[in-house]
């Protein structure tokens, strides 16, 4: 596979404003490419450079767009001139009218940027975990995991240069764990797609590796280049160039209607939009991430409270001093053990009996005197 680097291409600020002065959207611009907007939007933040066949046809659109209009011939609209018909007290400021200073934009909430950033990536999203797992409820709870994560770690989402690629990875990795397969929700299989093409394209996905049906979805699902595949995927640009021709041919030969990388574009879109998957609302998702962030912490802090304890009453129960354990016995040699009494005799147990029934004042004992 070669590529072409001749085509010049102008810097990404550039990029976008030529875009902007063809009054077109980066989603009729990537419709034009054949490419996604997520792809575009990529191209024109420099956080990637188009290849190959998509440069040339880029850079070629990029040149018919500032040859329309050239930068140069651009001008800026003044601001209109005060009418006529004015009071006697504004007179004054009428005959030197100032230009209108601007009023700044107010900036986004965070609340209202992970809205917006959930509204534009969401639904496109769910489609993505589908055809990746094949369940749609599964799909959903990836999407929204994702973005729960997401809002935990706002400030760095917020700062990241694409942040919808690491919203994307996050659910990707989330829908593809080996874990899911011991849910006992996830234990059965969901009912097929209706349409009979739908659920041939979806069966030959499920038997593809985890990591060659990402791939595949990433290039020609998504639209991204090998590069940005490879990075999102974490494997070199040759492995994921290895994985996509696999994949590729291993549903070329069970689909050779697909064969054709445009043709599996559509259909895997197709395939993907027939089903109706809905994500959840934006504030029920920010809210159910606060909750479980609140339900983890405390957890953490009954942890930690329970092991200061256990330590402590541990500390307070422990010796302070150090007793010896007492050995055990040992027998002295040459020494006879101590027999123990036996059954008394007859001749015993009457002289038992009779002293007994004596009594017992008996006579005075004698002693002897000394002489």
């Amino acid at each position: 596979m070669t590529q072409s680097f001749d085509t010049p291409l102008p810097p990404p600020k550039e990029r976008r404003r030529l875009r902007e002065l063809g009054s077109l959207t980066q989603a009729q611009l990537a419709a034009r490419l054949g490419v996604s907007r997520e792809t575009v939007r990529a191209w024109e933040t420099g956080r990637s450079t188009p290849s190959g066949r998509k440069r040339e046809s880029y850079g070629k659109l990029l040149a018919s767009l500032a040859a329309v209009k050239p930068p140069a011939e651009v001008t800026v609209p003044q601001a209109p001139e005060p009418a006529p018909v004015l009071t006697v007290s504004l007179n004054k400021a009428a005959s030197n009218p100032e230009p209108p200073t601007p009023t700044p934009a107010a900036a986004p909430t965070p609340a209202q940027a992970f809205d917006a950033l959930y509204a534009f990536c969401a639904p496109a999203l769910v489609r993505q975990a589908y055809l990746l797992t094949g369940r749609r409820e599964l799909a959903r709870e990836s999407v929204e995991q994702a973005f729960q994560v997401a809002w935990q770690r706002w400030p760095e989402v917020a700062v990241d240069p694409d942040p919808a690629s690491w919203v994307r990875a996050t659910a990707y990795e989330y829908a593809l764990s080996p874990w899911h397969r011991f849910r006992p929700r996830y234990r059965h299989p969901e009912p097929p797609p209706a349409d009979a093409s739908d659920r041939a394209l979806l069966d030959v996905l499920l038997t593809l590796p985890p990591p060659h049906r990402r791939t595949l979805l990433l290039y020609d699902g998504v639209g991204l280049g090998l590069p940005e595949t490879a990075a999102e995927t974490e494997a070199s640009t040759p492995a994921a160039a290895s994985r996509l021709l696999h994949a590729r041919s291993a549903i070329a030969e069970r689909l050779p209607d697909l064969a054709e990388p445009e043709v599996l574009h559509h259909r895997l879109a197709k395939t993907a939009s027939t089903e109706r998957l809905r994500a959840a609302k934006p504030p029920t998702v920010r809210i159910e991430s606060e909750r479980r962030a609140r339900f983890w912490t405390r957890a953490a802090i009954a942890i930690t409270v329970a092991i200061i304890g256990a330590t402590a009453l541990t500390l307070h129960t422990a010796p302070t001093r150090y007793e010896p354990p007492v050995p055990p016995g040992e027998t002295v040699p040459g020494v006879p053990p101590k027999a123990a009494p036996g059954t008394l005799s007859t001749a015993e147990l009457t002289l038992r009996a009779k002293l007994r029934a004596e009594s017992a004042n008996g006579p005075e004992k004698l002693l002897p005197e000394p002489r």
